[in-house]
């Protein structure tokens, strides 16, 4: 199956829509949304009301509720989002909307399958990085205003646990935390440590 999304620019400007950080995205059976800008975060719960990240999504990429057979099921905007609406029947590009699904809950199952929470952290943070950061002088920026309850609930921990262990990455220089969440991961300390 090949994809067939309608470019921008032919694409109705009545699909298109701007979201705030912490909204949700509208689900729908019959619709899909292209991240045309930001981030939005797939999510469940258990019950006992444990968070549980399915996955973190930015431009380019493809969500929504018919690529996922979960219940409950959420989208959320963890930054300004712009959004355009797909119709399932003018979207055929399930095929590689599916491998970017699968492909990321495979990451995500790896990077929480470490034993320890502080490597748990640093492949999640070093996985962020590569996603969503860019690189600057220091390292690689995640410039992902993420909070420590985030960060446990990708990784099913507790937010105690989480500041902790970013506290030790910290003082031992393998991370350096900016204001406004965000973190720079300093890479080469970061490979000596795993080995």
């Amino acid at each position: 199956m090949s994809i067939s999304v309608l470019p921008r620019t032919q694409a109705s400007s009545t699909n298109s829509r701007h979201f705030a950080p912490r909204s949700l995205l509208p689900l729908e059976t019959e619709s899909c949304w292209k991240i045309e800008t930001g981030v939005v975060r797939a999510l469940s719960w258990l019950e006992d009301g444990t968070v549980v990240t399915l996955g973190l999504w930015g431009a380019g990429e493809i969500v929504g509720k018919a690529l996922a057979q979960i219940d409950p099921y959420q989208l959320e905007c963890l930054t300004k989002v712009e959004a355009t609406r797909l119709e399932t029947d003018n979207w055929l590009q399930t095929q590689s909307a599916l491998l970017a699904h699968i492909q990321q809950a495979g990451e995500l199952t790896l990077i929480r399958s470490h034993r320890r929470v502080d490597m748990m952290l640093l492949k999640l943070l070093n996985w962020l990085g590569k996603k969503f950061g860019r690189q600057v002088e220091q390292g690689q920026l995640i410039d992902l205003r993420l909070t420590h309850q985030d960060i446990a609930d990708m990784l099913g921990s507790t937010r105690v646990t989480i500041t902790r262990t970013l506290n030790q990455l910290e003082q031992q220089g393998l991370i350096r935390r900016l204001s406004l969440q965000r973190i720079v991961l300093q890479e080469e300390e970061v490979w000596h440590y795993e080995i």
